[in-house]
C-alpha cells in the first residue's frame, strides 16, 4: 500500500484530502505544521507527499528547498491558491516539486494527480539502468542507444524523447506532454515542431520508419510507445 503525507494546515481540507485517497486505497499520514511536516518526512519513506504552499512554521517551499537538499526525492504535489498560481509553480518546480494543484481541489483532479506521479515514478524506477525493446539497448546513465548491437547517434533531444516514451510505455500522451518533457514548459513552440523529431527517431530505431511498431502515431491525440 503506497503511503503519502499531507502537510497542510487547513483542517476542513486536510481531512477532506486524507477521506479522499484512503479512500482509494491508500495509507495516509498528516500534518498541520511545516516543521512537523519535515520532520515526519525526512523520518518515514512515503511513495508522496502533498504539501501546502502557506503553512505554519516552515512555508512548503522551505519544506520542499530542505528535503531535496537532503538528498530525499520523494515525489512532492504542492497546493497552491488561484491568485499566485502562475508564481507558486515556478518557484515550487525550480525548488524540485513534481507537480502543483490548485485550491480547491476537484477530488477526481487530485486523485488522478496522486495516481499519475506514482505511476510516473514507478515507471523510472523500474527502468533500471538500461532498458531494451525489440533490438534496441538504451544506457541511460552513458546515454548510449545501440541496435543490433551498434551505436546509434541521437540528438540530446531525440534521446530525451526517447527516454520520455519509454517511461511512459503504453500510455497514449499528447503533444503538450511531450513539449513540457522535451522543450520544457517555458519554451514556446508549436506542436507541429514535436513531428519532425519523432520522424527522425523512428528512422533510427525502426527497421520500417514508414510502419512504425514501436512509436505508433494516435490519430488527433499524439503518440503511445510499445516496446
Amino acid at each position: 500500500m503506497d503511503k503519502i503525507l499531507i502537510i497542510e494546515d487547513d483542517r476542513s481540507i486536510l481531512m477532506g484530502l486524507k477521506d479522499d485517497l484512503k479512500f482509494e486505497g491508500f495509507e495516509v499520514s498528516t500534518e498541520t505544521d511545516g516543521k512537523d511536516g519535515l520532520r515526519q518526512a525526512m523520518s518515514q519513506d512515503f511513495q508522496l507527499i502533498v504539501l501546502d504552499i502557506l503553512l505554519p512554521g516552515l512555508n512548503g517551499f522551505e519544506v520542499c528547498k530542505k528535503l531535496r537538499e537532503s538528498g530525499k526525492m520523494t515525489p512532492i504535489l504542492m497546493l497552491t491558491a488561484a491568485k499566485t498560481e502562475e508564481m507558486d509553480k515556478v518557484v515550487g518546480l525550480e525548488l524540485g516539486a513534481d507537480d502543483y494543484v490548485v485550491k480547491p481541489i476537484g477530488t477526481r483532479e487530485l486523485v488522478a494527480r496522486v495516481k499519475a506521479i506514482l505511476r510516473r515514478t514507478k515507471q523510472k524506477e523500474a527502468l533500471g539502468e538500461s532498458y531494451t525493446f525489440g533490438d534496441v539497448e538504451i544506457r541511460f546513465k552513458s546515454h548510449e542507444v545501440l541496435k543490433a548491437g551498434k551505436r546509434l547517434h541521437l540528438t540530446a533531444l531525440e534521446f530525451k524523447l526517447l527516454k520520455f516514451f519509454i517511461e511512459h510505455r503504453g500510455e497514449v500522451v499528447n503533444r503538450d506532454q511531450i513539449l513540457d518533457e522535451a522543450w520544457g514548459d517555458e519554451v514556446v513552440v508549436a506542436h507541429r515542431t514535436i513531428d519532425p523529431h519523432i520522424v527522425h527517431l523512428r528512422k533510427k530505431i525502426e527497421d520500417d520508419p514508414g510502419r512504425p511498431v514501436h512509436i505508433i502515431n494516435i490519430r488527433g491525440v499524439g503518440y503511445k510507445f510499445l516496446g
